[in-house]
């Protein structure tokens, strides 16, 4: 195959197994993968075959920095790759889940991803500060917190724009969390944008199960991914998990067995750190949960 066939480029939006890749000469492709192997995420440089005028095939996903995803028994979802950061964002109403928030976490720092909490409509000051409570055993261990209103644009743009320059950042949330009113504050044509993407991989005026990547007026890469209400995790091997949890490092120097699991041992540095307090028992009870399905997905 001649390489004038060919073109190299950036994903920056993705819907099941199509994808619009903005090509390093200038120029957007709209592609497609061929076979059933794990493809490409949003923020992978690609290799693609030329098709047409307007069309062409991957054929190429050059080396990742990390890539965060999650995976359950049924089915995995690929976020985005090459991440600078995290960007979760949270609020005071709906409720968030703990569980799901520690997962992404774990997510992040498995894949070594730097995490950071957006704790979004900060104008319910009731509920506020009982958010804040909760999030507090996040804070102690060195996990970011922004709070802000997504309707106040310049507060927004004040807060966050010198964390977003020269990065590349993934913004993920719960349903109901705010996220879209935060992402249309940052990236004011991110509407059309999604709109004319969502047309252009023929996926109609639905655009929720769509990832795409936005470049931001005064810096850096945002990429959006779909809300989500489960987390699995089990593609991370119980090493991965362990790195998830960075308070257990000090701990784990003084395990008796080089192979513990922190589960039930005998001279367990993490349980003696949950007993005596310097280990929340609530992570604790986190990283046996994700252990114990991981456990019992690979039995079946």
């Amino acid at each position: 195959m001649s390489t004038e066939d060919q073109a190299v480029g950036l994903v920056v939006a993705s819907h099941g197994r199509h994808y619009a890749v903005a090509l390093d000469g200038g120029g957007q492709r709209q592609c497609y993968t061929r076979g059933k192997k794990s493809g490409p995420a949003v923020g992978d440089r690609v290799t693609i075959r030329l098709e047409g005028d307007q069309e062409g095939v991957i054929i190429g996903i050059a080396p990742r920095r990390n890539l965060l995803y999650r995976s359950d028994a049924t089915r995995s979802k690929q976020f985005a790759a090459n991440l600078d950061q995290l960007l979760i964002v949270l609020a005071p109403e709906p409720e968030f889940s703990d569980d799901l928030t520690g997962r992404a976490l774990v997510a992040a720092w498995s894949a070594g991803i730097e995490p950071v909490i957006l704790l979004n409509k900060a104008d319910l000051t009731a509920a506020l500060a009982r958010a804040q409570a909760r999030l507090q055993p996040l804070v102690d261990l060195g996990v970011r917190v922004v709070t802000l209103s997504a309707l106040d644009s310049g507060e927004v743009h004040h807060l966050l724009d010198p964390m977003l320059r020269n990065r590349r950042s993934l913004l993920l949330g719960q349903s109901g969390m705010g996220k879209s009113t935060l992402l249309n504050a940052l990236a004011p044509d991110a509407g059309a944008a999604t709109q004319a993407h969502s047309d252009a991989l023929g996926t109609g005026r639905h655009t929720t199960t769509n990832t795409r990547l936005y470049t931001l007026p005064n810096g850096g890469e945002l990429i959006d991914s779909p809300g989500f209400q489960a987390f699995g995790l089990q593609h991370l091997s119980a090493h991965d998990i362990e790195q998830g949890f960075p308070e257990f490092a000090p701990a784990i120097a003084h395990c008796r067995f080089y192979n513990c699991t922190h589960r039930h041992e005998p001279g367990c540095g993490v349980l003696e750190g949950v007993a005596h307090g310097g280990i929340s028992p609530a992570r604790h009870a986190l990283y046996q949960r994700i252990l114990e399905e991981n456990e019992a997905a690979q039995r079946y």
